[in-house]
């Protein structure tokens, strides 16, 4: 059984449960241990930090102050002329609901702009990436990397199909003999045999070392998973490269991102910035383009902003083992879920404590690091369920001693990210009150007409802008769909953004509330592929949504043409269960992509064809992998006898309680 998280570990024999060696409770196949003290860290206080090399620009006190500055100026001068229209005849109870709802969120519209503004910037003058540079893929990498793969109950097929393509990539560059890869299950024992018969499978296709390890508990989830083998095994590999099991790398980006570490010394985590692929549904392949048009103006304004003080976003992301380990043992919260127990957004947090030891944290806009969108309306929800509840827990995190203030920012933005939809759902509702409070008035004066250009340019100038920059490239033009596909993706995007606007509002308020009441979100396995959902599933989950559109539509209508506006938010919650059921299917995102709409650059339409793209060559080797791979090649491997013959001392164990005797699978 693998340790608590937080326990410290003095020698090999602490990593064994009575007269068990870790790992022998479940089918395992396993190097040496090699384990390293992970203390469980302190909020209250912090050890003096040694000075470290600074790889922050000697600018960026200057950039966070231009930033924070010109939001602040630009909110209270808004804030400042919707009082006045306001107060001219007084202020009512509804109005100064609308003034203190209205100052904090478009305080965030303004920083979300501008951010996106300075991103569009630095992309045209090239700077996007000049702060942070990693080494030529000539430099060949010299410590030893660990790249883990934590997975719950997923799809062997997929995940180790990844894992073989990303291994062969790394052979290919030439530094594969300093790569490892580790598979943690945390996955239930239904799924131990098959794991472990396809893992047998796939370490004899690939010419990297690649172990297996099932936790009979899995204790603290994903963060618990990782602290486990750190345990055991952090001492003897300098870096950790942790994967999702919908991670997609290249060899190449992974051997500079290790070589980068070997240069920085001062540096215990480098972030990529990955970018969703392989959506096939009509939802997915919307929220895929988006990122990809939009995403690169918001990932380059923060990283001109983060500097060293950059998030860790848990995965496809490299991390010094020792700087992690004493850093990052993490202690449970008091009370019960969903406030307290294990942090479940402990990324972020994990990023802050590095930063607090003196490291460096950086997020690199780097070629060939990819992840999928969840398929449906629905999983997306269900997933943003798990953040909020995380980055709620964050609340009793602000006050630790010794953090960076833009670490303590970052912890704060992840609470309010997921605050925003409540507010804008009371800044409705305090909008109607003042309209049949009032007798159907207006404020006693307009907003000035700066205020409401401004609105909109927050509201859209970000996109304006991303279409801008895409043009400004030919060649990146047309792996977007060339002009008149970005424009057609665009002209659909917008409103069908707009249109969901109001679910995402009902669906993360209903969440918070949910949440306040103390309901966890547990752990479910995550739903990666799917084409289409039942009518019945989406009308389920929306059927709350259905029910606050209706009571709007009633009160659009007794409110005359005054309200016409929340019929439009009524709307797209009344065709909430339509929008999850249409947008779930593939043949519908895979039509549209046949005429360029919503293509991304790993795909684009020339001649009917889907052409591959040089930098896009990892996902294109998976995509030739997949289909020339037998159906469940994986998942139907044969159980029978295994063995572990990786490396010299490695060590395989058989379940006791898995229905295995003698190390015969039946």
């Amino acid at each position: 059984m693998g340790f608590e998280k937080g326990v410290k570990m003095n020698n090999p024999e602490q990593a064994q449960t009575g007269d068990a060696p870790y790992g022998a409770e479940a089918l395992s196949c396993l190097p040496p241990l090699a384990p390293i003290e992970m203390p469980i860290q302190s909020w209250s206080k912090v050890d003096a930090v040694k000075s470290k090399i600074r790889t922050s620009p000697s600018v960026i006190g200057n950039r966070r102050a231009l930033l924070f500055g010109a939001t602040l100026i630009i909110s209270i001068a808004a804030a400042a002329d919707l009082f006045i229209a306001e107060s001219v005849q007084g202020i009512s109870l509804s109005e100064f609901l609308i003034f203190i709802l209205f100052s904090p969120l478009f305080t965030w519209l303004v920083f979300g702009f501008l951010g996106s503004l300075i991103g569009f910037t630095q992309l045209i003058r090239g700077k996007a990436s000049s702060d942070y540079q990693m080494p030529p893929a000539s430099v060949a990498p010299r410590g030893k990397t660990a790249i883990l793969m934590p997975i719950y109950n997923e799809d062997v097929d997929m995940v180790y199909l990844r894992l073989k393509v990303m291994a062969q990539s790394l052979v290919e560059t030439g530094y594969s003999q300093n790569f490892e890869f580790f598979i943690l299950s945390d996955s239930k024992i239904v799924n131990e045999l098959t794991e472990f018969a396809a893992y047998q499978k796939l370490k004899d296709e690939i010419k990297i070392p690649v172990w297996y390890r099932r936790r009979e508990k899995n204790i603290a989830r994903k963060p618990g998973n990782i602290s486990d083998w750190i345990h055991h095994f952090g001492s003897g590999y300098d870096y950790m490269l942790v994967l999702d099991a919908d991670s997609l790398m290249s060899g190449e980006t992974i051997a500079r991102m290790a070589a980068s570490m070997d240069k920085d010394k001062g540096v215990a985590l480098l972030q990529t910035v990955p970018m969703p692929v392989n959506g096939q549904t009509f939802f997915a392949r919307w929220q895929q383009f988006s990122a990809r048009l939009y995403g690169p103006l918001a990932s380059a304004g923060l990283v001109w902003w983060s500097g060293s003080e950059a998030s860790f976003w848990g995965h496809n992301a490299i991390i010094r083992v020792k700087a992690f380990a004493e850093s990052c043992g993490l202690p449970k919260l008091s009370g019960k879920e969903p406030f307290g127990g294990n942090i479940m957004s402990h990324d972020v947090l994990e990023a802050t404590l590095l930063r607090r030891n003196g490291w460096a944290v950086h997020t690199i806009m780097a070629e060939g690091s990819y992840e999928e969108y969840p398929p449906t309306l629905v999983d997306s929800a269900i997933r943003d369920r798990r953040w909020c509840q995380g980055n709620l827990q964050h609340v009793r995190l602000l006050d630790i001693k010794g953090l960076h203030w833009i670490n303590r920012l970052q912890l704060l933005i992840g609470v309010t990210s997921y605050t925003t939809s409540t507010l804008w759902l009371f800044l409705l509702l305090a909008t109607l009150m003042h309209h049949f409070g009032q007798g159907s008035a207006n404020l006693s004066l307009p907003p000035s007409t700066w205020l409401l250009v401004l609105t909109i340019i927050c509201l859209f100038g970000a996109k304006i802008l991303a279409v801008i920059w895409a043009l400004m490239d030919k060649r990146r033009a047309k792996t977007l769909g060339g002009l008149s596909g970005i424009l057609a993706s665009v002209v659909i995007e917008i409103p069908l953004s707009a249109f969901i606007a109001p679910i995402l509002m009902v669906t993360q308020t209903l969440t918070f509330i949910d949440i306040l009441r103390g309901r966890p979100s547990g752990w479910n396995t995550q739903r990666r592929d799917v084409d289409g959902i039942s009518f019945s599933e989406a009308f389920h989950y929306y059927r709350p949504h259905v029910v606050v559109g209706l009571v709007f539509t009633l009160l659009a209508f007794i409110g005359g043409g005054a309200l016409t506006w929340l019929l439009m938010v009524a709307l797209g919650l009344v065709l909430a269960p339509v929008t999850a059921y249409v947008t779930s299917y593939s043949s519908m995102g895979k039509a549209l992509a046949s005429i360029g709409i919503f293509v991304t650059p790993e795909e684009h339409r020339q001649d009917g064809t889907l052409e591959s793209q040089k930098e896009s060559g990892i996902v294109h080797a998976a995509i030739k992998a997949a289909s020339n791979m037998p159906p469940q090649a994986y998942s139907n491997a044969k159980k029978q006898s295994f063995q572990c013959q990786k490396a010299v001392g490695s060590r395989v164990f058989s379940g006791r309680k898995s229905g295995i005797v003698d190390n015969k699978i039946f």
